[in-house]
This record gives structure tokens, sequence and C-alpha cells, in this order.
């Protein structure tokens, strides 16, 4: 807080003020950014998909899309293809989705979903709406509460900000409805690194250490479930997305019952820049039923 003297006239208080005021107009103009990055996904060293993500920041808004694809005789734990979106509003250091909405077109059929959002409390409309199966561990409205969406959930503020990465930003659990499954992202630091990607970002990275915790949505006899949640070698690699004070995966590793999943980045092109509010597209593929 800036004290005024009580001596000062008027006018020069007035005239602080307002030199205070464009000085935060100026740090909250630099923490504006866009991200275009692409990734391939790939089983065992063999490429079976890709996923373009589109992201802008801005100093109270955030918009997200992504589109993606799997296929191929390898793809049996992620085969099929989708678009996700996601905007919302940033306040107290977090990002809070207003809307999420997804089309994805897999082994099951294609299903629209749309979620919205009310103090980090989520209602969902799928079409058409899936069966009531047994052995599913049904979502409760408890399950809907305080939670964010796949694409909200792992854009992540940093510490500092200005694109320093800090251990401790590793240190918590993402909370994560996607309509259909709940589960949390348990994350904690690993290690720092360096990367260079083919197209866009060069320097530190933040790999966090990722444990998968089924909540409700999936099930209960599902083997790749089974096998994946509470596992320990999991990973999610960290960059910063320049202008922000946001940090995003440029790459993931999953053991699965058939070799690693990798998700990599071989584009992470951020800039800073002004928001232009519009509805983008995401969909990094959903977990594993």
């Amino acid at each position: 807080m800036i004290a005024i003297p009580a001596y000062a006239p008027r006018a020069a208080a007035k005239l602080l003020v307002a030199l205070v005021c464009v000085l935060l107009a100026a740090v909250a103009a630099r923490a504006q950014g866009k991200l275009k990055a692409h990734y391939t996904i790939s089983m065992t060293g063999v490429t079976i998909g890709e996923i373009v993500w589109l992201v802008e920041i801005g100093d109270t808004l955030y918009t997200t899309s992504a589109t993606g694809n799997a296929s191929g005789v390898l793809s049996m734990l992620v085969n099929g293809e989708g678009s996700v979106a996601a905007q919302g509003n940033i306040a107290a250091d977090r990002l809070n989705p207003s809307s999420y909405t997804s089309t994805i077109t897999d082994d099951d059929g294609t299903i629209k979903l749309q979620l919205t959002f009310a103090d980090g409390d989520a209602t969902e409309q799928i079409t058409p709406q899936p069966p009531v199966r047994a052995d599913r561990v049904p979502v409760t409205d408890a399950d809907r509460r305080g939670i964010a969406d796949p694409l909200s959930a792992v854009l992540i503020p940093t510490k500092f900000g200005g694109g320093v990465l800090a251990a401790s930003d590793c240190n918590r659990t993402l909370k994560i409805f996607d309509g259909r499954r709940r589960y949390n992202l348990a994350l904690s630091y690993n290690r720092m690194d360096k990367v260079a990607i083919e197209s866009g970002y060069s320097g530190p990275i933040l790999v966090c250490g990722v444990v998968l915790q089924p909540i409700a949505g999936y099930r209960a006899d599902s083997m790749t479930v089974k096998y994946i949640a509470g596992r320990r070698d999991m990973e999610l690699w960290f960059a910063p997305i320049a202008g922000t004070s946001i940090m995003a995966p440029v790459r993931v590793l999953m053991p699965t019952l058939i070799g690693t999943l990798k998700i990599q980045a071989d584009q992470f092109a951020a800039a800073a820049s002004p928001l232009t509010p519009a509805p983008v597209e995401t969909s990094p593929l959903p977990p594993p039923r």
C-alpha cells in the first residue's frame, strides 16, 4: 500500500492514485498471451495421433480449445477423435471456468457435452444421454462441486509469474470433471529440466509427478483404471506461456498395459498479446474408461 502524506495537496494525491492505476494496468497488459501448440501422441514409440491446442490468456479472461485424434493398431486406449473448448475468468490467481463443451467420437459413438459452472460447481448436459450402467461408479452432486474442466485444470498459474517456474508450482491436486468422469490428478514436484521444442519454446521446464485418483464415472472393473490409478511413474512437463503467469503441459508420460503413452509438443509457440475474447476449441483425449 502507498501512503499519501497528510500535507500533500489534494491534486497531487489524485495524480499519484492515477499513476498507480496506470502502472497496475500496464502490469495487467503484460499478463496477456497466446499459445498455439501441436502434440503428437505415441505408444511404445509409434505415432498414433495428434492434438492441436489453442490458448488465449488475458488479465481477467481466458479461452482455450483443442482438437485431437488417435487411431491405429496400438490406439485401443485412446481411440477416437474430438474437439473441446473452455472459457472463464481469472481471479485470485485461479482460472475459473464458466463453460466447457466437447464433441467426442469413439467406439461408443458421438457424444456432445456441455458443462456450465457456477462458483466451481458444474451442471452437465449430454447428448445423447448415455445409458445407466450398473458397473459404473455413479457421479454424485458432491462430485460436481469445486472442480474444473480438463482444459482449464492443466493451465496452472505460477507462483512468481514472468516465466519463472518454482518447485512449489507442482504441489497441488487438480480436481477434474469432464461431464462423465470425475477424477483427481495429484501433482508433486519431481525435478527441473530443460527442453528445446522443434518449433517455439526453448528453456526451463517443470516436471511434476502425477498420481491418478479415480473418483466416479468409471467402470469399477476397468483393468486400465486399476493399472494406472495410484502409480507414481506418471509425469507432466510444464513450460510457461510467454507474457502470462500461466504454465501449460509440453509432455505427458503415462504407463499403460501395453507400454508408455507419450503426448509430446513439437510446437509450443507462445507470444505476449492482447486477449481477443472468442471461444476456442480443445481436446486432450478423455481419460481411460
